[in-house]
């Protein structure tokens, strides 16, 4: 079960092309100047099953799929939960906005376990001081844009060409 928000057929704000975007709710970081503040409270959500949420990413085949918040590693097993379901029934790619930071998270073996699941991680706390609206998919400018499965194979960060973001469809 994860605490949603909303969900967002084809928008193309949360990474390249149509996607379904899951706003969780529940976020600990509280970044100042955030554009979702109502998002940080897990109570202002709704319980859906992985289920429930499959059901809506699968009825658009075009569209690839997006965790946001809130911070879904705040809801790490749920949303491992829901990452391996798309793995299983579809050839979408998974992005995922976090406040943490990439190595943080591979500290901790549940939000390492949704990371190894997920295409491209945008990482970092939102720093209002640092915003930046010529970036791509991201709000402040030290905030990154990860391949995840390619760093974890090389054992570091591995950025993402803002005009070369890979799909895997």
């Amino acid at each position: 079960m994860i605490s949603v928000l909303n969900i967002i057929e084809d928008t193309m704000v949360d990474g390249p092309g149509f996607r379904t975007s899951i706003y969780c709710a529940g976020c600990p970081n509280h970044c100042w100047g955030c554009h979702n503040p109502q998002s940080w409270d897990i109570k202002k959500g709704h319980m859906m099953s992985t289920e429930e949420i499959m059901e809506i990413i699968e009825a658009d085949s075009y569209a690839n799929v997006t965790f946001s918040g809130g911070d879904p590693m705040f809801q790490a097993a749920g949303f491992t939960e829901l990452a391996q379901a798309i793995r299983e029934r579809t050839e979408k790619d998974i992005w995922c906005f976090t406040g943490y930071l990439y190595e943080n998270l591979l500290k901790n073996p549940a939000q390492r376990k949704l990371l190894e699941l997920i295409d491209v991680l945008v990482d970092g706390p939102y720093i209002q001081a640092l915003r930046n609206e010529d970036l791509l998919f991201r709000g402040s400018s030290n905030q990154r844009l990860i391949d995840v499965q390619a760093s974890l194979q090389a054992g570091k960060v591995m950025l993402v060409d803002e005009e070369g973001v890979k799909l895997r469809v």
